[in-house]
């Protein structure tokens, strides 16, 4: 297997869209998008808004997104804003974390549950309840007026 070398993104880097690599991807710039790669470091100036698929990722910038790795390392300087689905997990004292947390034995294979799948509260029927199905009380004829005669 030939050895392949990392892609860098530098810190003057600002990407709009994903990005795909089977191999090491370095991160200290910008993007807006997906990331999916082999391993990812994602540096301490760098930052991600999108979704974070990995084999293994270090984390020492900003996420904001869910990230899903087998390994997933977050240094004191992470700041991580989203879910992450892990099968192993590090998180260094400093580091700030604001989401949900669950492990799975294969995180990659799961796909994320479409939100039309997720229960939602019952409808609700705003309609003012109408009356009860009594029948009318029958409307007496009035009386007749009576003359009197000269």
């Amino acid at each position: 297997m030939k050895s392949r070398a990392p892609s860098i993104l530098s810190g003057d880097l600002v990407l709009t869209g994903s990005i795909v690599s089977e191999g090491e991807v370095q991160l200290d710039g910008t993007v807006d998008g997906d990331i999916r790669a082999g391993s990812l470091i994602i540096g301490e100036e760098a930052v991600v808004t999108g979704e974070v698929f990995a084999e293994t990722v270090v984390i020492r910038g900003k996420v904001s997104g869910s990230v899903r790795a087998r390994q997933v390392q977050l240094a004191s300087t992470a700041r991580i804003e989203g879910d992450i689905v892990h099968a192993a997990l590090s998180v260094e004292s400093g580091a700030f974390f604001d989401g949900h947390c669950r492990h799975s034995t294969d995180p990659l294979a799961e796909k994320s549950a479409p939100a039309a799948a997720a229960p939602s509260a019952p409808k609700m029927d705003n309609r003012p309840p109408s009356p009860p199905a009594s029948k009318p009380a029958p409307v007496e004829p009035p009386l007749a007026a009576s003359k009197t005669g000269l």
